[in-house]
């Protein structure tokens, strides 16, 4: 069975939902904090690009991505925002052999696996 991995924050229950689904149907998940281990410009753009590009990626609620105008922004000032504070990012992205995706709602996450 291929590793699965989820960019994860602990604190969001959408993102322990989707882990706890994930580990309850076996398989093998890799967790990344990625608000203490953000990822590279490189990677961060990748995922960006699967799941449909940086908007579709951009957490909105409980930051300040309205006031700063990043829904209305282009793919690299969004990006570049997110690598400066990734609570930018929206939560929980998952990486499996079927895909990456935003699993929003938590039962997403499977659709990767």
């Amino acid at each position: 069975m291929a590793i699965i991995t989820i960019w994860h924050n602990p604190k969001c229950g959408t993102s322990r939902g989707a882990l706890a689904l994930l580990q309850e149907q076996g398989h093998d998940v890799r967790v990344i904090e990625y608000l203490k281990t953000p990822p590279d410009a490189a990677t961060l753009a990748g995922v960006a690009a699967a799941v449909g590009g940086a908007k579709a990626l951009l957490r909105t609620r409980g930051t300040d991505a309205e006031e700063r105008c990043l829904p209305q922004a282009d793919d690299a000032i969004i990006l570049a925002a997110m690598l400066a504070d990734p609570i930018l990012i929206n939560r929980p992205v998952v990486i499996g052999p079927s895909g990456t995706l935003l699993a929003r709602p938590a039962e997403h996450a499977l659709d990767a696996a």
